[in-house]
């Protein structure tokens, strides 16, 4: 009812700031918490933009997660995928710049309610997740075959433990107010990890 409205009026851009400032606030409040008032106040646009562009809460929520895990996937892919041996990127990824007391954008979804009781808000996570795992495999996988790790080592269940120590890891710093256990969780698992590198040359 208010395309036909807003369709001349509404402010250039509009709708990145809707989605990003619905990414800001499920990441602060979660998705009960996330009001669209309070989202139309942090993007500075009126109600009719956002029914322009979005049927209502859920379906701009469905946007701005699916924003979210494809930022992150981009910044784990950096990582990931750029050159050194298999420790080093995954090293990498472990130690890259996060917000760990403001908790992982995905993560804290996937302890919201709402969202986890909702299979299309769930889905962008859980591929998120599973990309997470198979990227990390993938990567073991690689250094096994050029003679990094032992060949002993299991890329599959060590890609899901690292998955889950930065997860864990969040959760403790959180709990704790201090990015002390978040630290204490990668050096622990890269100590593991390095365990596993063999000695070339």
């Amino acid at each position: 009812m208010y395309s036909a409205v807003m369709s001349t009026q509404e402010p250039p851009g509009a709708q990145e700031r809707l989605v990003r400032s619905t990414q800001e606030l499920l990441w602060e409040r979660g998705y009960v918490g996330t009001s669209p008032k309070a989202i139309l106040a942090r993007a500075g646009v009126g109600q009719g933009s956002m029914y322009h562009h979005f049927a209502g809460k859920s379906d701009l929520a469905l946007a701005a997660i699916r924003r979210t895990a494809e930022e992150l996937k981009q910044a784990a892919e950096e990582c990931l995928g750029a050159p050194g041996t298999a420790y080093d990127r995954v090293a990498a990824y472990l130690r890259r710049e996060r917000q760990v007391l403001r908790g992982c954008p995905i993560g804290r979804m996937t302890q919201d309610r709402d969202v986890v009781q909702s299979a299309e808000l769930r889905r962008p996570l859980d591929e998120m997740l599973a990309w997470l795992r198979k990227r990390i495999t993938e990567v073991l996988t690689e250094g096994q075959q050029r003679g990094e790790l032992a060949a002993a080592l299991d890329p599959a269940a060590t890609a899901a433990t690292v998955a889950a120590v930065v997860q864990g890891g969040y959760v403790l710093a959180r709990a704790a107010d201090d990015t002390a256990p978040f630290d204490a969780a990668v050096q622990g698992v890269l100590a593991l990890l390095a365990a596993q590198v063999t000695t070339v040359g």
